[in-house]
């Protein structure tokens, strides 16, 4: 489960990335705080689908496409 959760963040960090969006404004963006976000990048916590379909909204893509 630990792998699912540091690949999942690892699809959301590289997303993010390619759209040139800092962790501050995605953050801003989902209503999270930026050192949750962090966490879900480094696949330090397992989030809810609630949480996956914010951040895919934040990032204007599937939460499928986050998916591992």
């Amino acid at each position: 489960m630990k792998d699912l959760a540091k690949s999942l963040g690892a699809n959301i960090r590289a997303r993010r990335k390619e759209a040139g969006v800092s962790q501050d404004a995605l953050a801003l963006e989902c209503g999270l705080d930026r050192s949750y976000l962090g966490r879900i990048e480094r696949g330090e916590v397992n989030i809810t689908i609630e949480k996956l379909y914010e951040i895919a909204a934040g990032l204007n893509c599937s939460a499928a496409s986050l998916l591992p």
